[in-house]
C-alpha cells in the first residue's frame, strides 16, 4: 500500500519545525529516522495531512557530555553514532551496549535516539533504558521549554506526554552512582527482533558491600516501560545473594508487570521469562557493581 496524500515540509532549523507544529497541531507527524512512521503510513495506520521531515536540522545530532558528567544527545542522533561513540561507551555503558541490539545496521543508521523515545513503543529499549537510568526529556515548543523526567513521559501504548506543538530535541542521562553495576537481558524469536520479554537493572552499593538503590525497568511488559519499585525497595539494606535476587524477581514477575498474551507468547510465558532475566540481570549488575568498587 501506499500511504494517503500529504503536505511535506523540510525545515533547516529547529525554530522552523517548531513553527510548523505550531501552525498545524494534530494535523502533522514529524519524520525522524522514518522506521516506525513510514511503514505506519504505508499500511493507512496513520494519516497525517502535513509531514515535518527534521533530517535537515543538523543542530539537532550530537552526543555531548553534561554538566554533571553523564550524557547529553541530541533528538536527531542515529543509533548508529550512538553505538561507535567512545563518548557514550564511557558515560552511559547501558545504553552504548543496547544499541547493538535494536534492529539491523541498516535500520540503525537512519533510526534516531529522540524518534525511538517519543514513538514510545514498549517493546523498545530505549524507552525502558532512559527511565532505568533515570534520564530527562527536553522539549521544546514555540510556548517555552520544559524537561520532563523519562518516569513522567510515557503514558501508555505510543502516547507520551509530548503537546502537538512540542519536539523533543535532547535526552540527558546522568552519570551512574560510585559502585553502580547495570546489566540488560532479552529474550527474542530472533536476534535484533522486537523483546518478547526483556529487563533493565541497574544497582548501587554501598561500601559495605550491601544495595543502596535499585531500578528495574521492563520491556514488553505492558503498555509501557514499566518500572518494578517494589521488587527494586526490596533489594535495598540487603546485601546480595540468590535468594534475595530470586524474592526481587518473583515480585517482579507476579506482582508488577502486565505482559499481553499474543501470537509469540503468552502472558504466562511472559512473566516466567520476567522472572528469569530479572535474576540473570541482577546478578551481572551485582556482578559489576562489586567490581567497580573493588576497583575504587
Amino acid at each position: 500500500m501506499k500511504p494517503a496524500p500529504f503536505e511535506y515540509f523540510a525545515p533547516a532549523s529547529t525554530d522552523e519545525a517548531l513553527s510548523l507544529l505550531a501552525e498545524h497541531g494534530y494535523d502533522a507527524k514529524v519524520l525522524a529516522g522514518g522506521q516506525s512512521l513510514i511503514p505506519m503510513m504505508n499500511f493507512r495506520l496513520v494519516q497525517p495531512s502535513i509531514l515535518v521531515d527534521l533530517n535537515n536540522i543538523a543542530e539537532l545530532a550530537y552526543i555531548r557530555e553534561g554538566d554533571d558528567g553523564g550524557l547529553r544527545i541530541g533528538a536527531m542522533t542515529r543509533h548508529r553514532q550512538v553505538e561507535t561513540s567512545p563518548l557514550a561507551a564511557e558515560r552511559a555503558p547501558l545504553i552504548h551496549v543496547a544499541m547493538s541490539k535494536i534492529a539491523y545496521p541498516q535500520v540503525r543508521t537512519r533510526g534516531t535516539f529522540g524518534g525511538s523515545v517519543s514513538h514510545a513503543d514498549p517493546s523498545a529499549e530505549l524507552p525502558a533504558l532512559s527511565l532505568a537510568l533515570g534520564g530527562k526529556f527536553r522539549l521544546r515548543s514555540q510556548r517555552g521549554e520544559r524537561w520532563v523526567a523519562a518516569e513522567d513521559f510515557f503514558v501508555s501504548l505510543f502516547t507520551t506526554v509530548l503537546e502537538p506543538d512540542e519536539l523533543l530535541v535532547e535526552a540527558s542521562i546522568p552519570p551512574m552512582p560510585p559502585r553502580s553495576g547495570w546489566s540488560l537481558q532479552e529474550v527474542a524469536r530472533r536476534p535484533h527482533d522486537f523483546a518478547l520479554m526483556g529487563v533493565a537493572a541497574v544497582v548501587t552499593l554501598n561500601e559495605k558491600g550491601v544495595c543502596d538503590g535499585a531500578r528495574l525497568v521492563f520491556i514488553s511488559a505492558g503498555d509501557r516501560p514499566i518500572a518494578a519499585e517494589r521488587a527494586a525497595e526490596s533489594l535495598k539494606g540487603q546485601a546480595p545473594s540468590s535468594k534475595v535476587m530470586e524474592e526481587a524477581a518473583e515480585i517482579a514477575s507476579m506482582q508488577e508487570i502486565d505482559p499481553s498474551s499474543d501470537i509469540h507468547a503468552t502472558a504466562e510465558f511472559r512473566r516466567h521469562l520476567a522472572n528469569v532475566l530479572t535474576r540473570r540481570a541482577l546478578e551481572q549488575a551485582f556482578q559489576r557493581a562489586a567490581e567497580t568498587k573493588q576497583e575504587g
